[in-house]
């Protein structure tokens, strides 16, 4: 292989995580090369154009504050999110529930007798007293509660975050998240699709004096010496190898083990990714009406007993953000999780399922919608690449080399915003090792 380019740092997959990893090294001096074997930017946060309207293929909603606008901040890039008022409400008994001046509390105390045993287990828990993480949401929810309404509203809100039924993620993780992390207390959309943000740092990757290369997938990365030295690159039809002190993964450890090498990343590193991850599904509904089929609510609607209870929320994206349709449309994504989200499940016989629901809670629905998308995010391309819970390291124990995104998110987090915190971390740690001088991983 003759041609051979060198880069400060290479970043492997241009998702959420890989372009925060990107722009953040970018932003300190290192010149990067950001790659992904798509033809756009984004992964499974990608956005597509189907019939005129701008299609999120996975996640919409963008966290202001925080990791992730600190990442826009520190590379000079615009981020653009619109919060709708209010962003979240609950829909129960085809009814809205507007908790704005009552939170969680106002809710649930229209629901059960045994509100107060409930919230006083979230006021422990933001002082630190939480369950071991072994016990489930479901199982920890049954010792305050019976309501089957409280315990529908709680399974869509694990499975609107984490893409997880109750009984497959730990009261732990659901906890710290809505105590200790985001939480979704603030959130919008970008008007351009979730790829606008993906846009705004990959161009900032290239003022900095970075490169963007697109449908330009990753081979192999060599491991010299013990660390990390390399990535060969099919650009074009042809390979190049390029070389850089620094590289970042954010394909997932389980596809990391293809592109550097079981025998390398060691016994224990294989052990985990068979082990510890749980990749977690979801099914994502665009559609479109000429009607305003939640004119109450601009922002997010979390639902609570549904026929089949696959049916977790539903966002109405052009009440805030009017240019991802063609005029005259409302645009709107749903989102079901299948039983079990953690395992194999038929995809056919649980789209069928969810469908179901959304005709319940909207009748006449397939004639009042035109249907953008079916998409089932599941095995190699899941909605979550491991459940909130049971992720890895961003460290791979090869210097030189991290990996970042939704398996390697810190503990109890979710959304894009635990993708830029991965960044933050991984980034972080191979900064710090370089200044030091110190062999990275």
């Amino acid at each position: 292989m003759t041609n051979t380019q060198k880069f400060d740092a290479v970043v492997i997959g241009a998702g959420a995580g890989g372009c925060h990893a990107a722009a953040r090294l970018a932003a300190a001096g290192q010149r990067t090369l950001l790659i992904d074997d798509h033809d756009y930017l984004g992964g499974r946060a990608g956005t597509e154009i189907i019939d005129g309207h701008r299609v999120n293929m996975g996640a919409i909603a963008l966290e202001p504050g925080g990791v992730f606008e600190e990442t826009f901040e520190l590379c000079g890039a615009r981020l653009d999110i619109r919060e709708p008022e209010p962003a979240t409400v609950f829909y129960i008994d085809r009814k809205i529930v507007d908790v704005r001046r009552g939170g969680l509390g106002l809710l649930l105390n229209g629901l059960t007798k045994q509100a107060s045993r409930v919230l006083d287990q979230f006021a422990r828990a933001r002082t630190g007293s939480m369950p071991d993480g072994r016990e489930s949401t479901e199982d920890w929810l049954k010792r305050y509660t019976s309501n089957q309404t409280v315990h529908a509203v709680f399974r869509n809100l694990c499975a609107a975050i984490f893409a997880m039924n109750a009984d497959e993620i730990p009261a732990r993780a659901f906890l710290t998240y809505f105590t200790q992390k985001g939480a979704f207390k603030k959130f919008g959309f970008h008007p351009e699709g979730t790829m606008g943000a993906w846009q705004a740092l990959a161009d900032a990757v290239e003022r900095l004096g970075g490169e963007v290369w697109l449908s330009s997938p990753a081979e192999t990365i060599e491991v010299r010496d013990g660390r990390a030295a390399s990535v060969t690159i099919r650009r074009n039809g042809e390979p190049i190898r390029v070389e850089a002190e620094t590289i970042i993964f954010n394909g997932g450890p389980r596809a990391l083990v293809g592109l550097v090498g079981a025998e390398v990343l060691g016994d224990d590193y294989l052990r985990q990714t068979r082990e510890v991850l749980k990749p977690a599904a979801n099914i994502v509904f665009n559609f479109a009406a000429r009607e305003d089929l939640m004119p109450r609510a601009p922002g997010i609607m979390t639902f609570g007993r549904t026929r089949n209870n696959r049916l977790c929320n539903m966002a109405n994206l052009t009440a805030t953000c009017p240019e991802l349709a063609p005029e005259g449309w409302h645009q709107y994504v749903a989102y079901a999780v299948p039983r079990p989200a953690i395992g194999d499940f038929d995809s056919a016989a649980e789209v069928e399922l969810a469908h179901e629901d959304l005709r319940e809670q909207f009748p006449g629905f397939d004639d009042r919608v035109k249907m953008l998308s079916i998409r089932v995010m599941r095995d190699d391309w899941p909605a979550q690449r491991s459940g909130a819970g049971h992720d890895m390291d961003v460290a791979t124990g090869i210097p030189g080399l991290w990996c970042v995104g939704d398996a390697v998110k810190d503990y109890g987090n979710g959304g894009t915003q635990a993708c830029a915190e991965s960044a933050r971390v991984a980034v972080g740690q191979a900064l710090d090792y370089r200044r030091a001088g110190m062999p990275a991983g």
